[in-house]
């Protein structure tokens, strides 16, 4: 087979893969995935061959629609206050719609990316660099002064973690709303910068 031919089938297999686990609430093996697409085990062996192939296509198809709005987000020309809002709100759409839809198989997903995390890196990595590209963005226009990119990077991401973060959605769901979102962002173009803003200003607390 071509690479193209065997990528192809590595992302038609997955999604096999992902519909099984839908039906079974379970992890899905080769061996289980050959049977039930009642092909011979050696020609899912030729695509994946190990376990771990797998997983890591099964990654590759779940994360497929949130590199597609973000890339959609990047290659607009929205201003900086607007375009953080959609980078982040966008996926959190996708993933609020994941959730609802199906939450015993979402909850299977956090499992699996748990357990296999370094299969989500790369994607995770890629939108750190996304969002450092929206900080440089930013500053350009004097937001998020003083600030080093990756400092600001850390700060945002930690200010918007429960809406990215699948364990957090299914936890938290009722109490994640885009309105909420929207201000968290506002709050970050509106005030996050590299001064003291008295918070830590006292050495020590006195009655009042």
């Amino acid at each position: 087979m071509s690479e193209n031919e065997i990528d192809e089938l590595r992302s038609r297999f997955a999604r096999e893969a992902m519909a099984l686990m839908e039906r079974t609430g379970e992890e899905v093996s080769r061996a289980r995935l050959a049977a039930e697409l009642g092909v011979a085990r050696a020609r899912v062996d030729s695509v994946f061959p190990g376990d771990g192939d797998l997983f890591e296509a099964i990654t590759a198809e779940w994360f497929a629609p949130k590199l597609r709005v973000m890339d959609e987000v990047m290659a607009s020309d929205l201003p900086p206050p607007r375009k953080m809002y959609e980078f982040f709100a966008r996926r959190f759409r996708l993933l609020e719609q994941n959730f609802r839809d199906d939450p015993a198989t979402f909850n299977l997903y956090v499992e699996m990316g748990q357990r296999y995390f370094e299969y989500a890196r790369s994607y995770i990595d890629l939108g750190d660099h996304y969002l450092c590209e929206l900080i440089a963005e930013a500053q350009a226009d004097g937001y998020l002064e003083g600030l080093e990119v990756d400092t600001a990077m850390s700060i945002i991401n930690q200010m918007v973690n429960c809406y990215l973060q699948p364990y957090m959605i299914a936890m938290i769901d009722d109490r994640l709303t885009e309105e909420k979102l929207a201000l968290i962002v506002g709050a970050i173009f509106g005030g996050l910068d590299a001064r003291d803003g008295g918070a830590r200003g006292t050495k020590d607390i006195r009655a009042a």
